[in-house]
């Protein structure tokens, strides 16, 4: 799956996507699981790739867990940050 530089996978507001149960996975008794390869190959991961794991709390205990590709997780930070960077830039100046 081929992507070009600077190319976002996610879209947010109005683009974005609705979620889904795409699979179920069992974690082994040294805390593993496995992506199936249909899965993978749909997301573009493989060996060697980065994923962050982004965790929620509800009520002192974690509720979810996602996993996100390193490079879109900068790009959605700097797509979040940016503006507010500027802001701040602009007032001090």
């Amino acid at each position: 799956m081929a992507r070009a530089k600077g190319d976002g996978m996610c879209a947010t507001g109005k683009d974005a996507a609705c979620c889904r149960v795409d699979s179920m996975v069992s974690v082994d008794s040294r805390g593993q699981m496995v992506l199936r390869k249909e899965l993978r190959e749909r997301a573009g991961i493989r060996a060697g790739d980065q994923l962050a794991v982004v965790t929620w709390e509800a009520q002192g205990k974690v509720c979810c867990i996602s996993l996100i590709r390193v490079d879109e997780l900068g790009r959605m930070a700097k797509q979040f940050l940016g503006p507010m960077m500027k802001t701040m830039m602009s007032k001090e100046g």
